[in-house]
């Protein structure tokens, strides 16, 4: 077996640091936009970006102000420019934590470039978004693509087309709606209405977060009151530790015309902010379960932005009924039984495994992604069935789940209230079967 050495590579420039100019980015001469396609993983745009010569995946985060690189063990080294130590905030209960702050770095998106991009370097090899994803990804980038183009994301063809702002022509399709926008402090702003109880719409201001895989978050006030039908849930991970708050839904949640029922919300705990030092008059977010409903034109430049629908409006916001949350924990070989053949067969799937090896007439040994219970909601249908963190998922009504993503594993999971899930696992060396019923926690 070979084994590789993975390692950073850092190029320190501190006897002769360089003044760096930022010089944003630019598309080729002559061209009026870029078109760039992008995955849509757990409502996540991950997008392909070559940074110094190493082809890595990033987020696309409109609620990141700087990009920041995470998760560089796959990557046999990344050059690092002028690079010093500073001390950044976070979302998440745990305090304010140290990187790398590098300058000048040349940043390619298809056939964007920024010869001049600063990033931040997380070398916290605890935070690594890849095993709730189920792909590798590397970071999160965002204001400075949204501050340099008009950029207009079909989340239905899973394209973004990132236009020079004085070539761009805004949509006169009757179907868009416009609205003004605030970025404030890099971060962009829209005003919609929320309705929790069905009587009322309450006015709240909403910082847009493609980089939230989650569908509304809200902040209580004397406005917002959590509704009465809730639970207690981990609702991520962010940069400074694990977040936690109340999972609910709220009746209604509006921008301009456009309405979205039953809408699945968290009150995240406010411990969670602290590191915010001002939040202004916001209250709360929208991630990517509510906008990639629309198709959606941000053009900061110029104040404004354009929403559509797309076919993913009328879709049901997606809930946690059996109460499993699930990662990925490395590979594991698996044996099926063969017809015929021999010989080794290479995966084009980069993700996780990359090997078959057919052993001639009876098997083939496969290696596959290994799906782990990362955590078991109190009270829900699987803790109540005996599941347990740590269990290895190896198939569910039958199924044998390394043949899916782990977004399609978590739908078998929670496809419909009332519906009977076998689980098979694995624990200490032994497979154990397991049934729970589905339940809609707000009925």
């Amino acid at each position: 077996m070979l084994f590789r050495i993975f390692r950073l590579i850092v190029i320190l420039s501190l006897c002769f640091p360089a003044f760096v100019v930022s010089q944003g980015y630019s598309l080729p001469k002559g061209e009026k936009y870029v078109k760039v396609n992008f995955e849509l993983i757990n409502n996540l745009m991950v997008i392909p970006v070559n940074v110094n010569g190493a082809e890595l995946s990033f987020v696309m985060d409109s609620g990141v102000s700087t990009p920041i690189l995470f998760n560089l063990a796959n990557q046999d080294s990344i050059e690092l420019r002028n690079v010093s130590e500073v001390t950044i905030n976070g979302l998440g209960e745990g305090d304010p934590i140290s990187v790398l702050s590098s300058q000048g770095n040349f940043f390619k998106l298809g056939d964007i470039e920024n010869p001049s991009q600063k990033l931040y370097v997380v070398m916290d090899a605890g935070i690594n978004f890849s095993p709730y994803l189920g792909i590798p990804v590397h970071g999160i980038i965002g204001y400075d693509l949204f501050r340099d183009f008009v950029v207009d994301i079909n989340y239905s063809s899973k394209t973004i087309k990132f236009y020079e702002p004085g070539n761009y022509t805004r949509k006169s399709n009757k179907k868009y709606q416009t609205f003004d926008i605030d970025v404030i402090n890099k971060k962009v702003y829209l005003d919609a209405s929320v309705s929790l109880d069905g009587e009322r719409d309450v006015p709240v201001k909403m910082l847009l977060d493609t980089g939230s895989s989650d569908a509304i978050w809200l902040f209580e006030d004397e406005r917002i009151k959590l509704p009465e039908k809730n639970y207690e849930d981990y609702l991520g991970k962010g940069l400074a530790g694990n977040i936690y708050g109340k999972r609910t839904k709220v009746h209604s949640i509006k921008i301009g015309d456009f309405s979205l029922k039953d809408a699945k919300a968290a009150f995240p705990d406010m411990l969670t902010f602290n590191a915010i030092k001002d939040l202004g008059n916001r209250n709360g977010s929208l991630g990517g379960e509510v906008l990639k409903r629309f198709n959606i034109v941000f053009d900061y430049p110029h104040g404004k932005i354009s929403f559509k629908k797309n076919s993913n409006f009328k879709k049901p916001f997606h809930y946690n009924m059996s109460g499993i949350d699930l990662q990925h924990a490395g590979v594991r070989y698996v044996s099926e039984r063969i017809t015929n053949g021999n010989g080794v067969v290479y995966n084009n799937d980069r993700s996780y495994g990359d090997v078959q090896i057919l052993l001639e007439g009876a098997t083939r040994l496969s290696l596959v992604p290994e799906i782990v219970v990362s955590g078991i909601r109190a009270g829900s249908p699987a803790h109540f069935a005996g599941l347990q963190e740590g269990d290895v998922i190896l198939a569910v009504n039958g199924k044998r789940i390394h043949r899916y993503k782990i977004q399609q594993i978590l739908e078998m999971l929670n496809n419909k209230e009332g519906k009977k899930v076998k689980v098979l696992v694995e624990r200490s060396n032994s497979n154990l079967l397991f049934s729970l019923v589905l339940k809609d926690l707000f009925k």
